[in-house]
Formats: C-alpha cells, structure tokens, sequence
C-alpha cells in the first residue's frame, strides 16, 4: 500500500486551528448560512490519507485528551459497555469495530473527513447535525445504547480525537480513502443463502457459527464483534444497509484483506451482507428519520419510500432498476 505524506504546511495551519478548536469544544454551531462543498483532498489511491501521529502533539494536556479518545474509540465497550468501569450505555461493540484502526484505516470507515465536514446537513435527520450529534446517533444505533452527555469527558475526549486526526485535511474538503470504497451493483437480488455459505467459509471462524462474536476472557468486551444478536447494531444503523455492509466486508473482511487485496469477490460481498443482515438483531423506533423521503438511500430496509417499489427490493435489490427510476 503506497501512501504518501500529507503536506506540513497544511497541516500545521489544521492544529492551530484544533488548538483553538479544543479551547471551545462545546460551542458547536447548530446552523450553516452556506453550502459546504465537498471535494477530495486527493485524486486517486496512491494518495490515500494518513492520520497524523499523537505523539506528535506538544501539549501534554491535550494530548492526553485525545489519547483517551482513541482508547474509548477502541476499546469503547471497557468503559461504556454493559460492564463498563465509566457507565453502562451500550450493547458491547466498540466504535472500532466498525470503523477499523481506531478510525483510521483507509476505506476501512475511517474518521479522516469528521472534522472537515461537520457540521453538516444529513437528509437521514434532515437537519444541520454537529459533530456530537452524529457521535451519539452511532451510540444509539450501532451501540444500540444511549448517547453521551455533551459536556461529559468522554465526549469531549472522542471529539478531541477526531478533531486531532483529522487535523491535515482541510475544512471542507473529504479526504481521499475515508468512508466506504464503492461496489458495482448486482443485476440481480443479493441472496442470502448463498451469503450464509460465504460466512461458513470465511466469517464463522471468527464471529462463530451463531453469529454472536468471541468474548475476550476478561468479559468486557469483544475479541470478534457479533454481527447479529441482541448485542449488535439495531436496525437502524448503517450497517444495516446491505449496500454499506458490502462495501465494508469488500474490502475489509476477512482479516488481511485490504482496499487494494480484496478477498472476497463482489457477489460475495453483497450475499454476504444479505445474509448478515436477514438475522435477528434489536429494533430502533425512527418515526423521524428521513422527512424528505426522496433523500432516502435506495437500499434504506425500512419504509416508507418515495416510489413503488417494494420493501424487499429496496432491501435486497437489484438497486439499479431503483436509481434508474430516480433519475
């Protein structure tokens, strides 16, 4: 993987304006008066972006900040979970297990354009979301817990962390390599049976037969996350989008695989994420979400929808059929 390094310039010109930042954390703007436009710092994949160093920060008050930060976003279920030495608000997950590396693994749903892009509008909301906002969305659904307090020194420390790493990418911009890499679609339904013959093969030696993960032997939290169950995402959570699940194992899962050495093909991405995503797991009333349903995300497994088509092709697919109709 050829990565090369982002430009000092810039990113000294990002930590002043982080030192400022984490001065004020809580003074976060509820409202934008103008569009944010969103272009890539970066043009294609020899250039991904790389999360700055910690140890390269000199204040040692702030450091620590965001040193906590990462271990909260990596070991999140240590101090959150149904067993955590801080509160017990969430389902056991660490944040990492969705967005890899801490939040810094390339197309790995990494946290590299956070910082640059919030606030923002969301059409899942339809409404400007802050960055504390959109934490808390990922603890009540991925977490499938409760959100944080605004002021409590786990938020400001996670805020921190993402603040700091994505400090090299200049405000307004989306870094190259950060979200998910994109998938082709299928010009048929993704199937789950044949999905539950790729997880025997390449899933279920980690995230076992049930699905349910592997505990770690101090039982606070997950050597392998489970990927349905009662202690995984709820429904509404991203990943419950066949689309986002895909694209996710495509070029993430299984372990050693990265964005540029795929192991698994393409259908066996999308019949995968069929599979895991037709089991069992918790509920989430969202009677808000998307106001604008002609902003839903054509794969949303929920509806209502803004056009005919039904809740299992939304679903399952073939999504072409439903862009093209959009269009």
């Amino acid at each position: 993987m050829k990565m090369k390094k982002i430009s000092l310039a810039i990113l000294s010109m990002s930590l002043v304006a982080l030192i400022a930042c984490s001065q004020n954390t809580n003074n976060e703007p509820s409202t934008i008066k103008s569009k944010v436009t969103t272009i890539s710092i970066n043009s294609n994949d020899d250039d991904l972006w790389v999360a700055p160093s910690i140890d390269e920060i000199k204040n040692q008050e702030l450091k620590k900040q965001v040193e906590y930060g990462k271990e909260l976003i990596a070991h999140t279920a240590k101090y959150l979970g149904p067993n955590g030495s801080v509160a017990q608000i969430s389902n056991g997950l660490n944040c990492q297990n969705c967005h890899l590396d801490a939040g810094t693994k390339a197309y790995g749903n990494n946290y590299g354009s956070v910082a640059s892009m919030y606030p923002k509008f969301r059409g899942r909301s339809g409404s400007v979301e802050n960055m504390t906002k959109r934490i808390n969305d990922c603890f009540e659904r991925s977490l499938n817990g409760t959100g944080l307090d605004s002021t409590s020194t786990e938020m400001l420390a996670i805020k921190a962390y993402m603040n700091y790493i994505g400090s090299n990418v200049p405000k307004g911009t989306k870094a190259n390599g950060s979200g998910f890499k994109a998938i082709p679609f299928m010009n048929r339904p993704a199937d789950p049976a044949k999905g539950k013959d790729v997880y025997v093969t390449q899933c279920q030696s980690c995230h076992q037969p049930d699905g349910k993960g592997l505990m770690a032997e101090a039982g606070n939290e997950y050597i392998y996350p489970p990927l349905w169950g009662k202690h995984s995402y709820n429904d509404g959570a991203g990943l419950n989008r066949v689309s986002n699940f895909a694209k996710y194992v495509k070029y993430n899962m299984p372990l050693g695989t990265t964005y540029d050495k795929p192991i698994l093909t393409d259908e066996q991405a999308w019949d995968v994420a069929a599979f895991v995503n037709s089991q069992f797991r918790p509920h989430i009333e969202t009677p808000n979400d998307w106001p604008d349903l002609t902003k839903k995300p054509i794969d949303a497994p929920y509806g209502p929808y803004a056009d005919e088509f039904s809740v299992k092709q939304h679903k399952y697919g073939p999504y072409q059929p439903i862009q093209d109709a959009r269009k």
